[in-house]
Formats: C-alpha cells, sequence, structure tokens
C-alpha cells in the first residue's frame, strides 16, 4: 500500500462516480476499556501500544484530529480515501480531498458557510461508563481556538450484542441542585470521588434509540456501543474524578480551559448551560426514538425502511437505512453524507458493499463511503441480493438537510 498526493483525488471521484470509499481510522482512549463490538480483531485492540491507550472508537468521514494529547499522530482521527489503481492502493486523507473537490463534494452551500465538512460520526465503544464531562459552547471554545461541539446518540441493535458493564447515561443536573453544589463537588476533584454523578439524572439506554448532546450539557455516557454524530470538534473537559473504580487525572478537568482559567472552578461552573442541565423535562426534549421519513408501507412495499435517528440538532442529522432481502432501490438525498454499513451485503452505485465480521487493524474494508451532493441528490441505486439479511446503512449529515421533520427541535 502505498500513500499519494491529491493528484489523485479526482481519479477516486470518478472512480466511484461521486462517490468515495473509505478505510476505517481507528482511534485509541487511554482512559478507556474498550468494548469490543466494533469488529475490530480480538488481538488489535491495544495495536497501537499500551500506552495508547485501547481502541475503543472508529470515526467515520472524519476531517477532524484526534485530541489524543503528548504523542499522538498528527493524522490521528482523520478518514482516508481508498484509491485502487491497478494492483496499487492509494489513502487520499478526506480532508485534502474536501479541499481540493470543495463543492463539487459536499456541496457549494456547506462549502461556502464553513470552508470544509463540519461534522463527522464515530462508534464509541466502551466496557464501562465515561465520566461525567462537558462539551464547550462556542463562547468558551472559541477561547482556545475550536468550535463548540453537539453531538447525538443513537444505539444500532447491530453493534450491542451486549450492554457492557454500565448501560445507563447520566445526564445534567437535577432540578433543584445549586451552583454551590455543583461548585464544591468541582473542588472535590483531587480529593478523592467528588460524587458530582449524585447530583445527576441517570437514564437507562434502550437499544434502537437515541439522544440529543447539546454543548454545554454534563453527561456520563454509558456502556452501549454507541453511534455518534457530532460537530467537527474534539473539545471536552472532565468534571468527575473517579468512575467504575478508575481515578482520572486533574488534567482531565481543565481540558481545552484556556491557561488564565487553570485553577478558576468559577470558570468551570460557567462553561454550563444550566438551563439545560436542570431542565426538569430533560427527557421530552432530548429523548429520540427513530422517525419515518415518510409512510411506513409504502416504503415496504418499495423494498426499504429509512429513519430519522438522529433529528434535534441544528448541527447536524443522522437516518437509519435498511433495504430488504432481494429489493432494488434508487434514493435520493438533500446533501453530502457520510455512510457506514451495520449489516448485510449488496452494492450501491458502482461499488460492491458489505459489513465485515472482523476487521483487522489498518485492513481496507468495503463497509464505509461518502456520499457526494451531486450524487445524493441524484439518488443512489441500491441492491441487496440477499435472501434473508437485511442491507442497513447509517448515514450522517451536516447542518440544513432541507428534508428534516420540522418542529422536532427542542
Amino acid at each position: 500500500m502505498s500513500h499519494t498526493t491529491t493528484s489523485a483525488i479526482g481519479r477516486a471521484f470518478e472512480q466511484g462516480e461521486g462517490i468515495l470509499r473509505l478505510a476505517p481510522t481507528w482511534v485509541p482512549r487511554v482512559f478507556c476499556v474498550p468494548g469490543r463490538r466494533i469488529k475490530l480483531h480480538p488481538d488489535d485492540y491495544y495495536a497501537l501500544g499500551t500506552a495508547r491507550g485501547g481502541i475503543d472508537e472508529r470515526w467515520l468521514s472524519s476531517t477532524t484530529h484526534a485530541d489524543n494529547g503528548p504523542g499522538t499522530p498528527p493524522d490521528e482521527g482523520l478518514s482516508h480515501v481508498v484509491l485502487e489503481d491497478g494492483r496499487e492502493e492509494h489513502r487520499i486523507v478526506l480532508r485534502d480531498a474536501i479541499e481540493e473537490l470543495k463543492g463539487s463534494l459536499i456541496g457549494k452551500r456547506l462549502w461556502d458557510a464553513h470552508g470544509g465538512w463540519p461534522v463527522y460520526s464515530k462508534f464509541f465503544d466502551n466496557q464501562g461508563p465515561l465520566p461525567h464531562h462537558i462539551h464547550h459552547r462556542d463562547q468558551h471554545a472559541r477561547r482556545v481556538g475550536a468550535l463548540g461541539k453537539p453531538e447525538a446518540y443513537y444505539f444500532p441493535p447491530q453493534l450491542n450484542n451486549h450492554g457492557g458493564d454500565f448501560p445507563h447515561t447520566f445526564f445534567g443536573l437535577n432540578p433543584d441542585v445549586t451552583r454551590e453544589e455543583v461548585l464544591d463537588a468541582l473542588r472535590q476533584f483531587t480529593k478523592g470521588d467528588n460524587k458530582i454523578t449524585a447530583l445527576s439524572r441517570s437514564y437507562r439506554l434502550e437499544v434502537g434509540t437515541g439522544w440529543d448532546v447539546p454543548p454545554g450539557l454534563l453527561h456520563a455516557p454509558g456502556s452501549l456501543c454507541t453511534y455518534e454524530p457530532q460537530r467537527a470538534s474534539d473539545v471536552f473537559a472532565q468534571y468527575q474524578s473517579v468512575v467504575n473504580g478508575q481515578v482520572l487525572q486533574e488534567s482531565g478537568l481543565w481540558k481545552d480551559m484556556p491557561p488564565e482559567a487553570v485553577g478558576n472552578y468559577e470558570y468551570l461552573l460557567e462553561v454550563i448551560d444550566w438551563d439545560i442541565n436542570v431542565d426538569a423535562d430533560f427527557h421530552r426534549h432530548r429523548f429520540m426514538r427513530p422517525v419515518p421519513v415518510r409512510g411506513v408501507e409504502q416504503m415496504t412495499e418499495e423494498g426499504y425502511c429509512e429513519k430519522w435517528i438522529c433529528y434535534k440538532s441544528t448541527a447536524f442529522s443522522a437516518k437509519e437505512l435498511t433495504v430488504f432481502p432481494g429489493s432494488s432501490v434508487a434514493l435520493k438525498d438533500g446533501g453530502a453524507f457520510g455512510l457506514i454499513v451495520v449489516q448485510g451485503h449488496g452494492t450501491m452505485g458502482v461499488w460492491d458493499v458489505e459489513s465485515p465480521a472482523l476487521i483487522r487493524f489498518g485492513q481496507p474494508t468495503f463497509d464505509e463511503f461518502f456520499v457526494s451532493e451531486a450524487a445524493a441528490t441524484e439518488g443512489v441505486r441500491i441492491r441487496n441480493p440477499s435472501r434473508s439479511d437485511p442491507l442497513v446503512m447509517l448515514k450522517h449529515f451536516g447542518p440544513g438537510h432541507p428534508d428534516l421533520p420540522a418542529g422536532r427541535h427542542p
């Protein structure tokens, strides 16, 4: 396998007729234990060495660098386009492809507004829960040269053969919690378990549903394998000192805080969006059940079913598409999207597509693609030749999808 320059990008675009094939992008987290549900080979979850941590994330259609601290490679988290040239295979950074093709790939609207692909998605796969943490809003992220980070969760049935150690997520704070109680917990960070989740509410996670997670919301994700569309940012700070018996470093508390704010616990409090965190109707405002894109009976007659799975954020959206056995459908979308196949096999445009049972670290696959706006709006033909197995794909979009259901935002 060789790496090449942007001169091959046009050929890759033409080869896929506006659909780019992507290689898997694996990301470790030193503070996580892999849940082993993202189809990586059992011998490869520590392929980058134990010092880097276990691989418990796969990033999808990403132009965002993973902020994993010292020792992080410059391309960690970045997706790569795969170009087959005879017997040679070349890999091109997706971010470079977008910079060259611009609106021809992601659409003029997104290119003019953002100058790049403003979202990505990932599979998060941890054996235990994550600490209560927060993603900064724009006004705080700007102080460290970053974007604020809204995200959303969906729990795919295909990747949740077990629930992990704690399939419950803490969201926000109890409605009667005071700022002084939170401030006191933050000040206790280095003195043992600061028990900040005692000020929060835990929700049992349900496979096949999801949650909207705006920036400024404290949350401690549970241990289901999660599909996470999100804005193109990796800012966060950890507000919990001990989780699942693991002691966390104080550096995580001050991560992505400006240098002049380090040690200022009141600033940590300012980062919290208080109204969202103490919302008494949080479940009604943030929980998401899938919503069919049109009449289910009509879709079923045509051989497929498509549902909105993430639809409450203005920064992105996502769908789940199921093509039934023996069916062939041509579907249109209102913008470019990243795509991952989670079940079955078939064809999509000129590509063979399949969801592998097992992936070696570094192995290319045929389960991840990026669909240009032109291909999406013209319509993509998808065929499922199986006699028994549905072909299931997850698709994530940038902001402003024209078909997003009205009135779904909180």
